[in-house]
């Protein structure tokens, strides 16, 4: 693996490339910053020497075979790495330039997360930040993908190199009319026979909100499922169910959020590394957060 890595980084990385620009040769000519007649050439030269077709053609695109697919599941990660290892190398001599790759949860989009961003912005102005917000399990995948330099994920990524942040407090959300609403607490069991609004089955509050019902004797009747946590809340105000959420980092108008305390309802997050590999730049904005971050009760 490491003579191949050496003798054809640039045909692997032509390969990556291909796969996340869905098989478009123009796009990841474009990615790459060079001709197209290069990746073409690129990857014929990868074909002769593995002796096994990567390619279908299919008209302006092509498509992967699964040989393509398992050789880029393979070595996204090795090829990810490599980039790191030379960027850390030519970065030392300016640590206050180079680029970060940062991802954090969909509930951290408002509150403690975007303030530190833009504090330390404002404290190293030269260095990019690229952020992306997510749901857990795809956080996790583009570290392991090399596609994230650094990311908040909820829960922990324990596979990876990671340091706990802390606790995540899970409330109710209800309507401001609702039959709880004037509640200081409830028990989890009071939600039993309630409409409940939530992410899909793939979200890691999805599966810690039927887990919890659970052990309270019910199974949660889930009759809306999306994505976005600011349009459970819009539609929690409508009346169309209730969620457990994270707190929200604002009041928002016509929803009531009370704490559940039987059993109280928290879930861990962590910063995670894709490896031990890390450029200045990255390990300048992780040290700043790990030092500055002040909670997880926001939404």
């Amino acid at each position: 693996m490491d003579r191949w890595m050496v003798e054809f980084a640039p045909q692997l990385t032509a390969l990556v490339e291909l796969g996340a620009q869905s098989g478009s040769m123009t796009a990841t000519a474009e990615a790459l910053g060079v001709a197209q007649s290069s990746i073409s050439r690129r990857l014929h030269a990868l074909e002769s020497a593995l002796g096994v077709p990567l390619l279908i053609r299919d008209g302006r695109t092509v498509r992967l075979t699964s040989q393509a697919e398992s050789l880029i599941a393979d070595c996204a990660g090795p090829l990810a790495a490599l980039e790191r290892a030379v960027t850390r190398a030519t970065a030392a001599a300016d640590p206050e330039s180079g680029t970060v790759r940062f991802g954090f949860p969909l509930t951290m989009g408002a509150g403690a997360v975007p303030e530190l961003l833009a504090a330390f912005h404002h404290r190293h102005p030269r260095i990019h930040l690229e952020l992306k917000q997510a749901h857990g399990a795809e956080l996790v995948a583009d570290l392991e993908a090399g596609a994230l330099d650094l990311a908040i994920t909820i829960p922990p990524a324990e596979h990876l190199r990671h340091r706990e942040l802390g606790e995540q407090e899970i409330v109710l959300a209800v309507p401001e009319r609702h039959r709880l609403a004037s509640r200081a607490a409830v028990d989890l069991a009071d939600l039993a026979g309630e409409v409940f609004i939530a992410n899909p089955p793939s979200y890691n509050l999805r599966h810690l909100t039927e887990a919890w019902c659970r052990e309270a004797g019910f199974h949660p009747d889930v009759a809306i499922e999306i994505t976005e946590f600011t349009t459970i809340r819009e539609l929690v105000e409508r009346g169309l169910g209730v969620a457990l959420l994270p707190r929200a980092a604002t009041t928002d108008v016509g929803i009531v959020e009370i704490p559940v305390s039987s059993p109280q309802l928290r879930r861990s997050a962590a910063m995670a590394w894709p490896t031990d590999v890390t450029t200045p730049a990255v390990d300048l904005l992780a040290a700043f957060l790990l030092d500055e971050f002040g909670g997880l009760s926001t939404a």
